[in-house]
């Protein structure tokens, strides 16, 4: 993904806080498994308040 736009980065849906999100580098190789908008996210994942 060399010199895409930010607006044309893939994106997905948090699936604890509902949240869109787009892709990260660090995200590049396992992007088909990545759930979680954030590291809160992920810990809280049995926490749904909203």
């Amino acid at each position: 993904m060399k010199n895409v736009q930010k607006q044309h980065l893939p994106h997905k849906v948090c699936i604890v806080c509902k949240r869109p999100f787009t892709w990260r580098k660090k995200w590049e190789k396992v992007w088909e498994e990545v759930k979680y908008c954030s590291e809160k996210c992920r810990r809280g994942k049995g926490l749904t308040t909203l």
